[in-house]
């Protein structure tokens, strides 16, 4: 046996059979178990365990009564708030004051055990990843195709190489650009944004390298332009593909010499930034159409990620849903959720982003359902071209794979997921999608 499985849980509930059901399942699963049936044992229990299962209703002191107390003396010990549907509110409240998950009675007895070994199993291996990555908690990056992402940002900190991302619009290419930076040496330095797409040509000149006094009608006082505001920092210029071809050989020269010149200047400027570029454009298609410079080209390309869209990364959609959703209090609903997994994505974070917000708004309850998304997603067919497969018949293809591997495995979902190569939540998503029992 594991030794981390050796570990003490408490289980905090006042319906006896529920309690034995739980207790039952911790001990066939190789845990120690500690059980109590009110808040008062909650408090009584708290220095004995290492994990605590709690009901959100209990007699005279409520679980969440109990928690926030427990939490202000042991405020490192993980709680999961076992809660009925009515009570989900009370669910995301906990979640906020620091429990660290929650279940919906009745409990799922394979639900709970890969939860509490999320929590005391897993995550050493997790947080070594996670440590390795340096990834914060705001990040998502389930799916084993961002974390390749990552790590490769990870290994480009390490230098001061030029970087180019791409990837289409919408991916989170500044997310990984920012993730480089703050994990660089310059991270204690300034982090400048210059959208090159989103300003006219005329003005992205003096927003680069700044303007003298003078320099054009305007112009009534010296400005910094963006690469001294970065100083030792790290400039990111996204949407390079847009930089006007008359600029190019500006940005080559600061590039291969380190200095520039503001406009209207006769003097001029040492950089010692680290350039990130973007684009979603083909820029090798560019150089050989003559909108971009070859030289500039190669000059930026010495270090390139590809961040693949959110339909290559379907592990990535309900998670980032989840972490969007938790501050507003509200869920997808299991129609909602075969909707987001099935649908497309072609604006990819920003399009989730739009269609959370919509619905944000729309919705009346805590639980987001398919009339609450955007027009886009609910005409979306229900049979949607995957590269030259249709949905439908992946879908056939899914249910099939995932009938064969819980039977291989006897019902184990962790097992099965494994052999899947998919994540354990993806699974039960999918298993509640297509009614296994």
């Amino acid at each position: 046996m594991d030794n981390s499985k050796k570990s003490i849980i408490a289980v905090i509930d006042d319906d006896k059979a529920q309690r034995k059901l739980i207790t039952s399942a911790l001990a066939d699963a190789g845990y120690c178990t500690l059980s109590g049936q009110s808040g008062e044992e909650a408090l009584e229990l708290a220095s004995k365990c290492h994990l605590m299962l709690l009901d959100v209703r209990l007699p005279g002191m409520s679980g969440l009564e109990a928690m926030q107390k427990i939490l202000q003396v042991h405020s490192s010990l993980p709680i999961i708030i076992l809660t009925a549907y009515i009570d989900l509110r009370d669910a995301v409240c906990a979640i906020r004051a620091g429990a660290r998950d929650y279940l919906e009675k009745p409990v799922d007895l394979d639900e709970l055990i890969a939860g509490v070994d999320d929590i005391l199993v897993v995550p050493d291996a997790t947080k070594k990843q996670r440590d390795d990555l340096k990834l914060s908690s705001a990040i998502v990056a389930e799916s084993e195709a961002m974390r390749r992402v990552f790590i490769q940002a990870m290994r480009a900190a390490n230098c001061d190489a030029p970087v180019l991302l791409l990837g289409e619009s919408g991916v989170g290419k500044d997310v990984v650009a920012e993730y480089i930076h703050r994990t660089s040496r310059r991270s204690n330095k300034p982090f400048v944004r210059v959208n090159c797409g989103a300003l006219p040509s005329a003005l992205i000149e003096s927003e680069l390298f700044g303007h003298e006094k003078g320099a054009f009608t305007g112009a009534a006082s010296a400005r910094q332009g963006r690469f001294e505001e970065a100083g030792e920092g790290t400039i990111f210029l996204d949407e390079l593909g847009e930089l006007d071809l008359s600029l190019q050989p500006k940005l080559l020269h600061v590039l291969e010499n380190g200095f520039f010149r503001r406009v209207g200047g006769s003097g001029d400027f040492k950089t010692d930034a680290r350039v990130i570029t973007a684009t979603n454009r083909s820029l090798e298609e560019a150089v050989q159409s003559g909108c971009f410079r070859q030289d500039l080209y190669y000059r930026v390309n010495v270090l390139t990620i590809v961040i693949p869209p959110l339909r290559e990364r379907q592990d990535d959609i309900l998670p980032l849903a989840e972490k969007l959703l938790y501050s507003k209090k509200l869920r997808l609903s299991p129609a909602a959720q075969r909707i987001f997994m099935n649908y497309n994505w072609p604006g990819n974070l920003r399009e989730l982003r739009n269609a959370l917000e919509r619905a944000s708004i729309m919705v009346n309850g805590p639980v987001i359902l398919p009339e609450h998304l955007p027009p886009q997603l609910q005409r979306a067919p229900a049979l949607q071209r995957n590269g030259s497969v249709l949905v439908g018949d992946m879908q056939t293809i899914q249910r099939e794979a995932i009938a064969e591997a819980l039977r291989q495995t006897g019902g184990n979902k962790t097992r099965a997921a494994q052999i899947l190569n998919i994540s354990r939540r993806n699974l039960l998503y999918k298993i509640r999608e297509y009614g296994f029992k």
